[in-house]
């Protein structure tokens, strides 16, 4: 049983409650300022108009020979040398196939090696020799393995056919200097010239058309030629 002194004091507790909670709601919320601890520096606040950082690429010059021509390219650090050759020197000859160093299409010659331009800078080659289809040959004097595809129909659709080819005039002299692959049976002997060690250090050129076994006897032609 209540006494009307508790149920005044009740409900004024209950209107001071709603009237607090209204003003709460009402006024902006403000986070307390940490302490900075010790050995720390208080950060001050940043002030209006503060330099923000700039979103512009970052440009480097960079020099290589190209086909036999030097090349000096102004380039965004973060350009592959897939879109240097394709989009600033305008050799379309090198295909983006995955962009993901997955299908070979972007293969070229880097001083003398192949590699997946898609997945290398520009900027690295600074100084660097590098070997394009166009490079290889051109309509009116084809290189051998260029003029070898053509013969054994080492193509279809024709996209991924200049990575291949590039690819596989390097493949020739990695096994001229006696580069071993996965297949090569003894470690100690030059590796053969054979099916197998074709197939193996091509694999990582993707046809998707399937001419792969007309590829190897287009290589296999080269290589006999050259022995």
């Amino acid at each position: 049983m209540h006494h009307s002194g508790d149920l005044d004091m009740t409900r004024r507790g209950l209107l001071l409650g709603t009237a607090a909670t209204a003003a709460l709601t009402a006024a902006p919320f403000r986070a307390p300022a940490r302490a900075a601890t010790v050995g720390e520096t208080a950060m001050p606040p940043p002030a209006t108009g503060a330099h923000t950082p700039s979103l512009s690429p970052v440009l480097s010059k960079v020099t290589f020979t190209v086909n036999g021509q030097r090349r000096d390219l102004e380039l965004d650090t973060r350009t592959t040398l897939l879109d240097a050759l394709r989009e600033h020197l305008h050799l379309t000859g090198t295909k983006k196939g995955c962009d993901h160093g997955q299908c070979g299409a972007c293969t070229v010659i880097v001083d003398g090696q192949r590699i997946n331009s898609c997945l290398s800078l520009a900027v690295m080659h600074e100084g660097g020799d590098v070997t394009t289809i166009e490079g290889l040959g051109q309509p009116g004097k084809l290189h051998p393995m260029q003029a070898a595809f053509v013969e054994h129909d080492g193509y279809q659709c024709g996209y991924c056919t200049p990575g291949q080819i590039c690819s596989a005039v390097a493949m020739l002299d990695e096994i001229k200097a006696g580069v071993p692959s996965h297949v090569t049976a003894d470690l100690n002997a030059a590796p053969q010239a054979t099916v197998d060690e074709y197939r193996e250090r091509m694999s990582g050129n993707i046809c998707r058309c399937g001419a792969y076994s007309n590829i190897v006897d287009a290589i296999s032609d080269v290589a006999r030629r050259e022995a």
